[in-house]
């Protein structure tokens, strides 16, 4: 699934944060007058050539949405593993700030990412302000360890939240979030990773398409709410 052949190639910018320089893969709206900004990082285990960003990547900006896919610091500098949580946001915070900066329109920006990534912009989506957050693969808990619930952290970015998991996810599946608390779109039979079996009664590429469809549907509504 490739970009929109209309949009040209992205824009790569590098931001100064207080724990080394992130970098944002840019991907302008092709629509007029664009609608928001759509803002992710990676998980602790990949960068943004996850399955799912990429694909958001590619269709999104066809439906109004300026695409902003952020690599933090430790993946620039080539680190294998992910550092704590305080350095995550600290990573996270400048980039939003300067989106704000190229954002004279005053459009709605929406936070997201996934996994770790997701922790990030429920944790920070107070401090930046976002309009909403959209979070890929949120880890509810560590696997086998429902005891340890992170929903205190989702519910507590305090803006409209969707959140995206799949029926197999071992972090938590849908049916753990509470019915009163976000928006849960279900992927079936899709892992963490947004993988779906072989054999499962959907591919892999519907699978994708339910997130972007999913997605974009509700990053318009949202935005018109705006």
């Amino acid at each position: 699934m490739g970009p929109d052949a209309a949009a040209g190639p992205p824009e790569v910018f590098e931001v100064a944060t207080p724990v080394g320089v992130a970098r944002v893969t840019l991907r302008r709206a092709t629509t007029v007058p664009a609608r928001a900004w759509f803002v992710a990082s990676h998980g602790a285990g990949g960068g943004i050539e996850a399955r799912d960003l990429a694909a958001l990547a590619a269709v999104l900006p066809a439906r109004g949405m300026h695409v902003a896919l952020v690599e933090q610091p430790w993946r620039v500098a080539g680190r294998r593993l992910a550092p704590a949580p305080k350095t995550l946001d600290a990573g996270w915070l400048p980039v939003l700030a300067e989106i704000a900066g190229r954002n004279p329109q005053g459009l709605p920006v929406f936070g997201s990412g996934r996994s770790a990534g997701a922790r990030v912009a429920c944790r920070t989506a107070g401090e930046t302000g976002v309009a909403g957050v959209v979070a890929l693969a949120f880890p509810l808990h560590p696997p086998g360890r429902p005891e340890r619930s992170r929903l205190a952290e989702l519910l507590g970015a305090a803006v409209p939240t969707l959140v995206v998991q799949g029926g197999r996810d071992s972090f938590g599946g849908p049916d753990e979030f509470p019915a009163d608390g976000p928006t849960v779109l279900r992927v079936p039979f899709a892992d963490h990773g947004f993988a779906v079996p072989k054999r499962a009664e959907i591919t892999q590429e519907a699978a994708l398409a339910l997130i972007t469809a999913g997605v974009g549907d509700w990053l318009v509504a949202a935005s018109t709410r705006e």
